[in-house]
C-alpha cells in the first residue's frame, strides 16, 4: 500500500478476514495508531480488535520482526523511489519467508503460549 490510513486498513482487515475458517472468529492485535482506532474503520463481523496499551513495544511481536527486517535486508540504504522501496520490501519478505521458523523466534513469546 502506498499509505497507511484507514482505507488500506480497511483493505488489510478485509484480506484478513478471508482467512478466518466458516463459523470461526479472529482477533488482530493492533497498536493504537490513527487509523486502528478511528470510527470511521469498517471491522468485519468475523473480526474483533485487540488494542495493545500505549508505548508497549514488547508486546507486539510485529515490532521484532519489522526491527529484523530493517536491521537485515532494508537499512542504510537510498531508494529511486516508491517502486524500489516497495521491490526491497517484497524482496525482503520472500527473503524472511524463505527462513523456515525464522518469524516464530522473532515473535514468539514464551510468556504468552497458552498451556505453558
Amino acid at each position: 500500500m502506498p499509505r497507511a490510513d484507514t482505507e488500506a486498513m480497511r483493505l488489510h482487515l478485509e484480506e484478513i478476514s478471508r482467512t478466518v475458517a466458516p463459523g470461526a472468529h479472529g482477533v488482530v492485535v493492533i497498536d493504537k495508531a490513527g487509523w486502528h482506532t478511528t470510527p470511521a474503520l469498517a471491522v468485519p463481523a468475523n473480526l474483533s480488535l485487540l488494542h495493545l496499551p500505549p508505548c508497549s513495544p514488547e508486546l507486539n511481536p510485529q515490532e521484532n520482526i519489522w526491527q529484523f527486517l530493517r536491521q537485515t535486508y532494508l537499512s542504510n540504504r537510498v531508494f529511486d523511489g516508491h517502486e524500489a522501496i516497495v521491490e526491497a520490501c517484497c524482496k525482503a519478505w520472500n527473503a524472511l519467508l524463505d527462513e523456515a521458523g525464522r518469524i516464530a523466534s522473532i515473535a514468539t513469546r514464551t510468556w504468552a503460549i497458552i498451556g505453558q
